[in-house]
């Protein structure tokens, strides 16, 4: 056993290659996944649900996406696909994670529109459309809110960030927390015990 999390910089843990099935937006996915990532081995049920529930951008739509906290890249794929013609940020702290993505980007032939990067390797001038995430929980509550912080900011004038958060691990809580700092916060969806939460300024 290994100390590795999802979110471990450089995991150690086997790679183990394999592949995940499933569909989203009308559309059938099968993408690269490996040991050390977010939900290596399926689509999280979180990620399901919010795929199902949020609202993906007008096919149409331009500008900028972001997927923080991409994992292999499931949101990253959908968005790509469903928005040909937007730009697609793909973040995640975990090394492996994104270079799944990026193979993942070029398996669903968007590789020229995903941009895939640690944090702190996005340009600080670009803003979001739409920020899509099924965030890292897990590494605590205090963390949770510093990246929250750090990236709704980050929304365009008139943008959405879509979240999904499990009720029994705080999406309750997280709502309370967001509205109590200023941010519209509705939820349009709850499934199977998960909070799909809309965020505007």
């Amino acid at each position: 056993m290994t100390g590795d999390h999802y979110f471990t910089a450089e995991p150690a843990t086997a790679a183990q290659p394999r592949e995940v099935v499933f569909s989203a937006a009308g559309r059938d996915y099968t993408l690269a996944s490996a040991g050390g990532v977010f939900s290596a081995g399926r689509l999280d049920p979180g990620t399901a649900v919010l795929l199902r529930k949020a609202e993906l951008p007008a096919p149409d739509s331009t500008g900028h996406l972001l997927d923080l906290g991409c994992g292999f890249g499931p949101i990253t794929c959908v968005l790509a696909t469903s928005v040909p013609s937007a730009t697609v940020w793909a973040v995640d702290v975990n090394e492996r994670a994104r270079e799944l993505t990026t193979a993942n980007a070029a398996r669903v032939g968007a590789a020229g529109r995903v941009r895939v990067a640690p944090p702190d390797a996005v340009p600080a001038a670009v803003t979001f459309d739409q920020i899509w995430s099924n965030p890292p929980i897990r590494i605590g509550k205090n963390e949770l809110h510093q990246l929250l912080l750090r990236w709704l900011p980050r929304l365009a004038p008139g943008g959405v960030a879509w979240l999904v958060v499990a009720r029994h691990l705080g999406g309750d809580s997280l709502h309370r927390w967001l509205s109590e700092r200023g941010w519209q916060v509705a939820r349009p969806a709850s499934q199977k015990g998960y909070r799909v939460l809309r965020v505007t300024r």
